[in-house]
């Protein structure tokens, strides 16, 4: 599919366009509740009762690259499960488009394993393997930050549209981590602390009690790019809920087996619908149904019948005519279909035109948009039948 649409789209970060062949990896989890025994379902860390399933969603796509599933007390920031997946997501990207890179992960990934194994990726020829994950404030982190200046070092944030951000700032702190610190993580790792007023009821520690501010950070090993950008860039990662959601409202929300293996193919299943959605919405879809959630794309479109129809060395999809009372079909529109009005406007006398020349359906019939296939209402036997005789 990759290759019938030229390649993947580029991920777009703060109103800007990344690079075109830059390939976006956002690496999370997500619980799975189970309301009977299943096989290897366990307590969760939110103390609930299921699975806790972990997977890799490419960006530029919103396709459902690899899922693994995991007993419910699986660790969330378990190396050599991210190590796992992200291999496996790898082998779905083409290979043309394995060349540059980009891995984010919140604050889960920030293990000594899984950096020195993406740093050991990136060193690979011919590969340029970057990353983001988040960055635990530990003791070190909230030192750093207290030794930054406060005139001249923080530089306003951006929002999502690349516009500024009111009371937002970040700054780098590498330099500022003692040495025995930086010793211990890869080489090229960079530290970026971000600072934002908390929202009302927000819970702080005694540390951010102390300045009013609310203080995150997170790692990366991106040498070239103003930090508002690539702090921008890393917050983008939150739209990996969106696919979770998405992929919980195709099936992931519920497994079906008692047995683990069976559960395990039921999520391949998952991940091949997600995927079919995903090019489906890239390829073939207007604006206005692409971005339509699951739900409501099963409903507008995919549970319509329609029927495939060849004349004139041509394929053709035809749905059926609305009926009356009925709006349009889902995938006309004004400017294809100038005769119709949009589906969600109200039928006005003027666009009843069509429906009036119909002939209505005779009396003691049931209600049909065609006079042909209506249907005699069976309020009493007819005459001749067995059940008119008794």
């Amino acid at each position: 599919m990759w290759d019938l649409a030229g390649g993947p789209p580029a991920a777009r970060v703060a109103d800007r366009i990344l690079e075109k062949d830059l390939v976006v990896l956002d690496v999370d989890a997500t619980i799975v509740v189970a309301h009977s025994e299943k096989e290897n379902a366990a307590a969760t860390f939110k103390h609930t009762f299921g699975f806790h399933p972990l997977g890799v969603w490419c960006d530029n796509t919103s396709e459902l690259l690899t899922m693994a599933l995991r007993p419910g007390n699986a660790g969330a920031n378990t190396a050599a499960d991210h190590i796992e997946v992200l291999t496996a997501a790898l082998a779905q990207v083409p290979r043309a488009h394995r060349k540059k890179l980009l891995v984010r992960v919140d604050g889960a990934g920030a293990s000594h394993a899984l950096l020195n194994w993406l740093t050991a990726q990136d060193a690979k020829r011919g590969r340029s393997m970057q990353y983001s994950v988040g960055f635990a404030v530990t003791e070190h982190v909230r030192t750093a930050i207290t030794a930054i200046p406060k005139k001249g070092v923080w530089s306003p944030a951006i929002d999502a549209h690349g516009d500024p951000r009111v009371e937002a700032d970040v700054a780098e702190i590498t330099g500022l981590l003692p040495a025995h610190v930086r010793t211990l993580w890869p080489d090229g790792m960079r530290v970026i602390a971000r600072r934002e007023r908390p929202h009302p009821g927000a819970q702080l520690s005694l540390f951010e009690e102390s300045d009013g501010w609310r203080y995150q950070a997170f790692a990366t090993n991106t040498t070239t790019g103003a930090l508002q950008f690539l702090e921008a860039r890393h917050r983008a990662h939150a739209r990996v809920e969106d696919r979770i959601r998405h992929a919980k409202d195709t099936g992931l929300g519920r497994l079906p087996s008692r047995e683990y293996a069976i559960n395990q193919a039921w999520l391949v299943a998952v991940a091949i619908a997600a995927d079919l959605i995903a090019w489906l919405r890239l390829l073939a879809l207007p604006q206005r149904l692409a971005d339509c959630e699951p739900k409501a794309l099963r409903y507008r479109l995919l549970h319509v019948p329609a029927r495939i129809t060849r004349g004139a060395r041509r394929r053709r999809l035809r749905f059926p005519r609305p009926g009356p009372g009925s709006t349009t079909s889902s995938l006309s529109s004004p400017a294809s279909s100038p005769s119709h009005e949009p589906p969600d406007r109200p039928c006005t006398p003027s666009t009843r035109s069509h429906q009036e020349t119909r002939t209505a359906a005779p009396r003691g019939t049931r209600s049909c948009p065609h006079p042909r296939f209506a249907v005699p209402a069976l309020t009493q036997p007819p005459q001749g039948s067995d059940l008119a005789d008794s």
